[in-house]
Order: structure tokens, then sequence, then C-alpha cells
């Protein structure tokens, strides 16, 4: 059966028809047969494959299936902890946290000593709250329940399963943008069900359903991003431990484990933490790339040698007492829209524009899995974190005027961005929501020379997508402009904390595909311990023109031998995509034929019928057609997404 939910979680109401509403929830069958397990609290036990937490009164409060992630449980009569994620958090810790937490903020306040990679689920005086990560990694849903009241869940196909909810068509036509900035990105795509914002928590209602006036959730803010003070060496060293910690929580204790090697510092700094874990067995993979220009396997071939690998027969690498590269031929990576079929094996949380590169994503996994490891490794969200956005100087600016021109001197010869232009914009001092309402426009943009330095980016509408679609998509950005809030007060911080929460968005689809080969697969750069140490930097001093990343190079000095940080290149598939549209367009045709969006009304196939015969189009080189194939690919996941088989509890 196509698009199961492997991994997921609810929390329900204390009520005769919470207990109904976990009878309907959805039994991935890979699961089924699992022994139930007691733990030691008694409060806690399994069937079917599903972890049961039960509220005082023995009615269940949480059901969980993890089958990558590890649930934590800790008790103290009415009062309850469980932490779900990486790594089983000890008895012992969990009540150093509980005890003595009168309220949320205390609870708060001792949470902090944990990787901030976790959902939260606590009770306090009869109260349930839950809460995600900052990074967005970890997200809350939450809907009405007809009988039970509020449910809050992980995943919002869950929520949408147990309330029949039908899908919101402006929801879906905003996924068919190449992105979704704040706060339209939190529009779930079922009618009913709602996203808490990252950075909050959500309380559930006390009052048991059925009463006159059932309380509706109310949400807190748990999560503020600390203020920029930090000296470069002070704020490294904060970072280097939080990202040793973040890999440990994934990785520490096992005997074999892998990661991403692309070359680049991100994958690299990774790689190194990883091994000082001191597992038995590090598998690093490569994949080479086709353009003959590429240095990545250049510096991945560094990165092995400086970690300890040996020369082999045939010009890889051996295993190094604990060490292997794997070089992946170029010629064995699929292009962009390879096996656009294999996106139904798993249901991701909303249409994610990855979708059309999930055959490149699967060979590397496979080829992990392959090595023996119980846990892959990747880079993802490096970019994000470290790198920094030019919009950051907006900020430079207020404070330090003279310091911010110099660096954006620097940024504006490397862009070639105008000088009247560049001064305009960083003069420019519109407000979030004016921001927002012009967020996207049937115009063409500047593809280059132009400064970015807004509360984001603009983008244009497709030329495929239809009236219906476009008439949605400006009602949606004019709506939410009206009550529209930034992250932060400042440019530079909002667009920062949203890009991470963008790609960690994003990477709930690599977790998805490694759940359906059965290899966990993490990105330790979006723990939330990672991005506070980052934001903590005194902004100068960890983005720069003239270095790259210097915030993780310093950080990571010491673990990651000094020669592979100077790197200051990155590598682009833009090649592998385009090629990709050629390869398969028969594939991409076959797609349009019988759309569901079109049937939906929300693009014309038969100009995407037209794009596929013609994949050099100019079209599609000013336009990606990514969030598109994701969308179309998605929603046919969808429409038959839940197994039969009912649990029982």
């Amino acid at each position: 059966m196509p698009g199961q939910l492997r991994d997921y979680f609810v929390v329900l109401p204390d009520s005769a028809a919470g207990a109904a509403a976990a009878g309907r929830l959805p039994v991935p069958g890979a699961a089924a047969g699992r022994s139930a397990a007691p733990d030691a609290t008694g409060s806690a036990r399994e069937v079917g494959g599903a972890l049961t937490v039960a509220h005082p009164s023995g009615r269940p409060w949480i059901v969980a299936r993890p089958l990558v992630r590890k649930v934590s449980h800790l008790a103290r009569g009415e009062d309850a902890l469980v932490l779900i994620g990486p790594d089983r958090v000890p008895d012992a810790v969990l009540a150093g946290i509980l005890e003595g937490a009168r309220d949320r903020t205390g609870l708060e306040h001792r949470l902090a000593r944990v990787p901030g990679l976790y959902h939260v689920v606590a009770r306090l005086s009869g109260r349930s709250w839950i809460r995600g990560t900052a990074t967005g990694l970890r997200r809350i849903y939450h809907a009405r329940h007809p009988a039970a009241g509020t449910i809050a869940s992980d995943r919002p196909a869950v929520l949408a399963h147990l309330i029949d909810a039908p899908l919101d068509e402006s929801a879906l036509a905003l996924r068919l943008l190449d992105f979704l900035p704040h706060p339209l990105s939190r529009r779930p795509v079922w009618r009913g069900v709602h996203e808490t914002g990252a950075g909050y928590g959500l309380a559930l209602p006390v009052a048991a359903p059925g009463t006159a006036a059932v309380p509706g959730p109310t949400e807190h803010r748990w999560w503020e991003p600390p203020p920029g003070e930090l000296p470069l060496a002070e704020g490294a060293r904060e970072v280097g431990d939080a990202v040793a910690a973040s890999v440990r929580a994934h990785v520490g204790g096992l005997d074999r484990i892998s990661c991403e090697l692309s070359g680049g510092l991100d994958s690299t700094a990774l790689a190194f933490a990883a091994r000082d874990t001191g597992p038995a067995s590090l598998s690093l993979l490569t994949v080479a790339a086709r353009d003959r220009y590429s240095e990545d396997e250049t510096w991945a071939r560094r990165a092995v040698e400086a970690a300890g690998g040996t020369a082999a027969p045939g010009g890889g690498y051996g295993a190094a007492p604990a060490l292997d590269h794997h070089l992946i031929p170029a010629a064995d990576a699929p292009y962009f829209y390879a096996d656009l079929a294999s996106t139904a094996a798993e249901l991701n949380d909303e249409p994610l524009p990855v979708a059309p590169g999930r055959a490149r994503a699967a060979l590397l996994l496979g080829r992990a899995r392959a090595t023996g490891s119980r846990y892959h490794l990747t880079g993802y969200g490096g970019d994000e974190i470290f790198l920094g956005l030019p919009h950051a100087y907006q900020d430079l600016f207020h404070g330090n005027p003279f310091t911010a021109w110099s660096h954006l001197g620097g940024l504006r010869h490397q862009l070639g961005w105008p000088l009247l232009p560049t001064v305009k914009a960083l003069l420019d001092r519109s407000a979030f929501p004016r921001w927002l309402a012009g967020a996207v426009t049937a115009a063409p943009q500047p593809v280059a020379r132009t400064p970015l330095l807004s509360w984001g980016v603009r983008q244009s509408l497709h030329p495929w997508l239809t009236e219906h679609a476009t008439t949605l998509i400006a009602e949606e950005f004019r709506a939410a402009a009206e009550h529209a809030e930034p992250i932060d007060p400042w440019r530079g911080r909002h667009v920062d904390i949203d890009g991470v929460r963008m790609g960690a968005r994003h990477f709930q689809a690599m977790e998805d595909i490694g759940m359906t080969i059965g290899l966990p697969v993490a990105a330790p750069f979006y723990d939330d311990r990672i991005l506070e140490a980052t934001l903590a930097v005194r902004l100068p001093e960890r983005i720069s023109p003239w270095r790259y990343k210097p915030l993780l190079v310093e950080a990571m000095r010491g673990v990651v031998p000094d020669a592979l940080p100077a790197r200051t290149t990155k590598d682009h598939m833009a090649s592998d995509e385009h090629q990709g549209l050629r390869e398969h367009a028969p594939e991409l045709a076959e797609l349009w034929t019988g759309s569901r969006l079109a049937e939906h009304g929300l693009v014309d196939s038969r100009h995407l019928l037209r794009l596929a015969a013609e994949p050099f189009s100019p079209v599609l080189v000013e336009h990606s057609i990514s969030s598109t194939v994701a969308g179309e690919t998605w929603l046919r996941t969808a429409e038959n997404a839940w197994p039969a088989p009912q649990l029982t509890l």
C-alpha cells in the first residue's frame, strides 16, 4: 500500500471518545505482530507496534509508532514527561527535568539540558502540552475531532485521517510556489488541521469533551533567539560543543554508522565529528559528479586521506581500521526526475520540492544501508545555519553602518550588485506585512544583480498555473499580510531563521525515504542548540564576504584538519537537473496526462505537456518545475494513503 505513515505519534484527550479515536489510527503493515512491553512504571505498553502511554485514568494519552525514534517516558504521580527523539533519555535525566518543575516555564528551563532534537509532551497538574523544535525539524499539528475534541500529532495526515478532512485547495496552490515564506509555510494542506509555529508550544484543554463549552488549545512561545553578542572564538566553542552533542545523540554508542561525504565543508565536519564518537565502522559515501570541473570528489578524497583512509588497488579507498570510502560512479546516479512513481512510497506532511531528486537520495541511502550502517548522517542544514544571507547586513547597518557598508562592498563586487540599487535596498524600511503582500508577482523577476536585503526573496508565478491558482495564491498572501508578524523584528535574523525552518521542513522527505529503505537518516545541524549558538555570535564575525562559513571553520578547528576548511568553492548540480528534464521527458508527459492538479483547476496540463516535449525551453530556465512535480506526485499519493487494518488498543 503506497503512502503509509511509518512513524508518528498522537496526543489524545482523557475520554472514551479519545480512546475510540485511537482505534482509527493508521497501522503500517510492517509494524504488525510486535509484542506488548510495559515500561518500568507500568503506564506504557506496546501493542501491534504502537507504544501507548496512558492517562492516570488508564485511557490512552500518547500513541506512538516510533519506527526510528526512541520514546523516553517518566511519570511522577499524575505528572509525566515524554521525549520522542533520536536517542533514549535516561530516567535519571528525565527525573531531574520533571521533579521540581512547578509549571511549564520551570520545565522548559530544565529541558535546556537536552539536545534540541526532541518532541516534548508533558502533563503538569492535569494539563497536557506539546512542542517541537525551534528549527522546525520537529513540528506540531492539531485538529478538532467532532467527538473527542482537540487531538495533536507530529503528522498532519494522521489528523486528517481521524477527522476525515478534505484537501485545502488554497494551501495546495501555495505549495506550487518555489518556496513559501513565513507565515504561509504553516498552512497544512488539509482543512481543519492547524500547525503550531516553530518556537511555540501547544497547551491542550483540560475540560472533558462533550461538555457544553469545550475550550480550544492555546499556543505559548517557549523559544526566543539569543542576542548576537559573543565574539567568534567563544561562539565557536559553543557551536563545536553543540555539534558534538547533536552527533552523539544520533550515533553515540552505535558500532556501524555512515556519513554522506560530498566534499563540502558541512558533510566533512560531520564525518569527523562522527568519527570521534568511536564507532567500530564508519562508512563515507561520495557520489561522483558528471561535471568534469566539479571539485567535490577531489575534496572528499582529501578528507578520507586526512581521516585515515589508505589507498586501495584500483584507485579507491579501502578500509582503515574503522573507515571505508565508497565512491559511487557518476553513471550510477540517476538524473533528477527519475523514477517519479517511487515518490508514492512515502506520504510526506506536504508536497516538498525535493521530490524530483528522490531517486538520487534513495540510491545513496541504499548504498549506505548495504554497508551495514545503523544510522546515516548528512550535512543538510549547514548552508542555512552557517552561510549567512545578505539580508543580515540590514541588521548590521543599524548599529554599525561603516562595518556593514564595508562588508556589503565586498559582497556587492562579488555578486555584481549595482551601487544605487544596493543603497536604496539598504535604506528601505518597509514593514514585513507590506513586503509579504507583494512577495509574489506575475511579472518576471531579474535573476541576477538584484540586491537581496529585504524580508525575503520576491518570486514570480509560474506561467503554467491557472487563473484560479494565481487568484488563490494572491488571496492567501493578501490575507496573511493583514495580520502577519515577522519571526524576529530584525530582517536578517527573520530571514536566517525562516531559511533554517524551510530547510528543516524539506529534510523530512529524506527522513521518510530512510524509513522506507530501513536506515535512519539525520541532519544534526538542525539541532536547536546549534542554531542558538550560531545566532549568539556577533553578526560581522559569523558571516563575511571574505571568509567561507567562518563560524563553522573555527568551531571544527582541532576536529577537522586545517587543510580541509581551506576550500571556498561549492559545486552545484544544475546540469543534472536540466539533463533530467530531457532524459525523463516521457515520464513527465505521463505525469501531466490525467494530472490531478489539473483536475483541481490549479495547472494547465496542456502547457506542461508542451514543456515536457521541449525540455530545453527558456521557460524552464527561468522557472523551476520541481514544486509542480512535487505537488502532482504528492497528490496522487495522498489519494490512496491509508492501509485497511485498524489498530485495536
